[in-house]
């Protein structure tokens, strides 16, 4: 939101925090060194509403709400089965004239040159069934209401350069299921839970390895005397429960007692593969370990209204404990090991010798694709934090409120933090209300930015660079003068208005955000006298690297029409500008053009595009609804992986290859269709289509392109059309 990081909103089920992803992104993509919340693991058909607050949190919920909060409100409906099936696919027709102008050979144009070896004018076939269940539990309003999701989605394959013949979305094959439940004991007091369990199978191509004969020994002749192109896969589980008590004491005084678990985990296999230093005898797949990150909230709110002081007071404070475990388990030996002539995995480099090829030269090691985590990079580890607040709205007149709100947090492993909040509204009369905020806010580095690491090869354009991806505790980390992680720290204002006028709305919202010590993932050393002996090229680390300054306004304006009595439509325009600006690179001594270059700047940047507008045009009848979407998307400006191949050290080489590195994807309009028809009581219809005109990014034709297509997935993706029809049911 507002331009910032996807670990920079919190996310809160039933008004409760949400446990975090254990993935940590380090590839080009918007959130690079993030860790967010994973959406994908709550079913949409346990959604009631999503309430969204687009304003600096953190004094009241703590880390992570420096842009605001997301609270998912889950269904409470008692009334019997709700469903839907709904299938659809991606158009494969990228349009024509453009593949020429590339001057080289691209893989999977329009339907062409398939991995699968089938010409198709669709892909990334989609089925997925919903399902919800309410039943009413007492006579007090207690209720139990059980969803479930079956979601299987094929691949996507889209152009790409020979370096990644597999360009395109991930399959997936998944399954969710979620509760939330409340049983009422009396008047006063209410007991709750609710929680849920997503699996997931992924299933994604990696960067294309060449065959032998073509000078490429990551490639064992004779499992794959024409390359190879590894699958990455992936299961994911995801569980949570949160249970509590509500009661409200004869004083007024209402509280909460919550206790909520998470724990999200990741375990790879790679697929389609080989370990090149076991030659003939290495495996095609491998188990390449994983990592895991759970996380227990425990916390007592209290809050009572004072309906006779001033035009009515509400008061509340509470407490709250919270603890996190962060890990990376290994996988087998082949996944990750180098082997010598004899076969048997290096432990000791100075009496063994690598394994070579044909030509003399040496091997690479460990599953080609996504090198497996080894005992080396185990890590099991912990923290856990106190949080206490107290939050307070007073309303000195019917039209006139202020609040403020107190916070003090202590973590185990970067120590104490204090934020506050104030704001106020002003309401000039029943169509008109001013209102205005002012806060600080905070962020913890995630134990994934402490803790993780990973020696993986990255693939520069077209050519493979043994890295390392080192721990925040590391002593190699040290050795590079990168200082230990402490918390990002922000200072959020923001002033806007809201005007309503018949059947007229509108919001209109200005912000600024300054964030101090934003946590970055920094570009490539590599300084041979350290990494030398680790056998990598390259190592790149979590630091506490930028300061940014995020300006922008959000609007949103409705109208709506009644027709008839059984009629409606919904105009509603939503808009968003933004200007983010690095107002510091925290290099210190090191040079910032390896400390932290232009091509991940831009990345910084691309996650607060210059604008992005909307227009939603809706109908609702009796029997038939209709909509009509159009989002257009800001220019966007990436750099791209020459500043990888040849990274400059000095203003003057960054200031020269500007020119040749700069991909501009000029802005552009998606258009979004569906319809809809009662066909009884119990049955419906929709049919539609996202990307109406099939609209794609503006293609790169020079080989450098970060992910290895014809172009990087910025604005609307890179898989085109997607036409759907659905069919919903209720009994």
């Amino acid at each position: 939101m507002r331009g910032l990081g996807p670990d920079q909103t919190l996310v809160l089920i039933n008004g409760k925090r949400r446990h975090q992803s254990s993935l940590v992104n380090i590839f080009g993509t918007r959130g690079r060194g993030n860790s967010g919340t994973d959406l994908n693991a709550i079913p949409s058909s346990a959604i009631k509403r999503i309430e969204v607050l687009r304003d600096g949190a953190s004094a009241q919920y703590g880390s992570d709400a420096i842009a605001g909060v997301i609270n998912i409100v889950l269904k409470d409906n008692t009334d019997g089965f709700t469903g839907g099936l709904t299938y659809g696919g991606y158009s494969t027709n990228v349009g024509e004239g453009w593949a020429e102008e590339s001057g080289e050979t691209l893989y999977n144009v329009q339907g062409k040159n398939r991995l699968d070896g089938k010409d198709k004018n669709y892909d990334g076939e989609t089925v997925k069934v919903d399902l919800n269940y309410g039943l009413k539990l007492n006579d007090k309003g207690g209720y139990a209401n059980f969803a479930t999701e079956f979601l299987s989605r094929n691949n996507t394959l889209r152009p790409g350069f020979s370096w990644r013949k597999g360009y395109g979305s991930a399959g997936i094959s998944g399954f969710n299921f979620m509760i939330n439940s409340s049983l009422p004991l009396s008047d006063d007091t209410e007991l709750y839970l609710f929680g849920g369990k997503n699996y997931r199978d992924t299933n994604a191509y990696a960067f294309s390895r060449s065959s032998f004969a073509d000078g490429d020994n990551r490639s064992v002749p004779s499992l794959y005397p024409n390359g190879f192109t590894p699958r990455i896969t992936s299961v994911i589980s995801d569980n949570s429960f949160s249970a509590g008590i509500r009661h409200t004491m004869k004083n007024g005084w209402r509280f909460d007692f919550n206790n909520s678990y998470g724990k999200n985990n990741f375990h790879y296999y790679i697929l389609d593969t080989n370990n090149a230093s076991l030659k003939d005898a290495s495996p095609t797949d491998f188990d390449a370990g994983g990592h895991y990150l759970s996380q227990n909230t425990t916390s007592i709110d209290f809050s009572k209204y004072f309906e006779e002081s001033a035009a009515g007071i509400n008061l509340a404070f509470g407490l709250e404990y919270r603890t996190e475990n962060f890990g990376i388990f290994s996988g087998e030996a082949a996944s990750y090991g180098l082997y010598d002539e004899d076969g048997l995995i290096i432990t000791n480099p100075s009496l063994q010798t690598v394994a070579t090829d044909a030509n003399g030269d040496s091997l690479p090691g460990g599953s080609q694709g996504f090198p497996g985590y080894s005992p080396s990079n185990v890590v099991d580890r912990n923290r856990s934090n106190f949080g206490t607040y107290l939050d307070t709205e007073i309303n000195l007149s019917s039209n006139f409120l202020i609040s403020g709100a107190l916070r003090f947090e202590n973590y185990s492993d970067f120590g104490n933090t204090l934020n506050f909040k104030v704001a106020s509204r002003l309401k000039v009369n029943n169509d008109l209300s001013f209102r205005g905020s002012l806060s600080t806010g905070f962020r913890a580095p995630s134990l994934a930015q402490l803790y993780y690491n990973l020696v993986f090869n990255n693939i520069v354009a077209g050519k493979s660079v043994p890295s390392l991806l080192s721990a925040n505790n590391s002593t190699i980390t040290k050795a590079f003068g990168i200082q230990q992680l402490t918390e990002e720290k922000a200072v959020n204002g923001s002033i806007g208005f809201t005007y309503t006028k018949g059947a007229f709305k509108a919001t209109v919202d200005a912000y600024s955000i300054s964030v101090k010590d934003r946590i970055i993932l920094t570009d490539n050393f590599s300084d041979q006298t350290v990494l030398g002996p680790l056998n990598v090229d390259a190592a790149q680390f979590f630091a506490n690297g930028v300061d940014t300054k995020t300006k922008g306004i959000d609007i949103v304006l409705g109208y709506d029409i009644r027709l008839g009595t059984d009629q409606l439509l919904k105009l509603v325009a939503v808009g968003n500008f933004n200007d983010l600006t690095i107002d510091k690179i925290n290099n210190e001594a090191l040079n910032e053009y390896t400390f932290f270059s232009p091509f991940s700047r831009a990345y910084l940047e691309a996650a607060a595009p210059d604008h992005k507008l909307g227009f939603n045009l809706s109908y609702v009848g009796s029997k038939f609804n209709a909509a009509l979407s159009l989002t257009n998307f800001s220019e966007v400006r990436l750099q791209d992986f020459q500043w990888v191949d040849t990274p400059p050290t000095t203003k003057a080489e960054a200031d020269a290859l500007y020119a040749n590195a700069t991909d501009v994807y000029a802005a552009k309009t998606v258009v979004d269709f569906s319809l809809g028809y009662e066909l009884s009581d119990q049955l419906s219809l929709q049919i539609g289509t996202n990307n109406l005109l099939n609209t794609y990014p503006t293609p790169q034709f020079d080989g450098w392109t970060d992910q290895g297509g014809f172009s990087d997935s910025v604005q609307m993706g890179s898989d085109g059309r997607y036409v759907f029809s659905r069919l919903n049911f209720k009994f």
